[in-house]
């Protein structure tokens, strides 16, 4: 597999809380998204790690185009 799979259209946005760590699934396999949930095996991708610095809303990229991982930065809107 060379490129994700497009998990969506737009980005779905989640409540962080600080100091916990999410896995933002990159593969775009996974059925709980925008999170990993192992679907990637044998796929040559990985999830990334995102480290809440602070509580917030944020909004996590489902298209898997996004130039900043693992946030939305609108590609998805191309």
């Amino acid at each position: 597999m060379t490129n994700p799979v497009r998990a969506g259209d737009a980005p779905l946005a989640v409540a962080v809380e600080q100091g916990k760590s999410y896995y933002w699934c990159a593969c775009g396999k996974s059925q709980n998204q925008p999170f990993c949930d192992g679907k990637h095996k044998g796929s040559g991708f990985a999830p990334l790690k995102y480290d809440a610095s602070e509580t917030k809303t944020l909004y996590f990229c489902v298209c898997k185009a996004t130039a900043n991982q693992p946030l939305c930065d609108g590609s998805h809107k191309q």
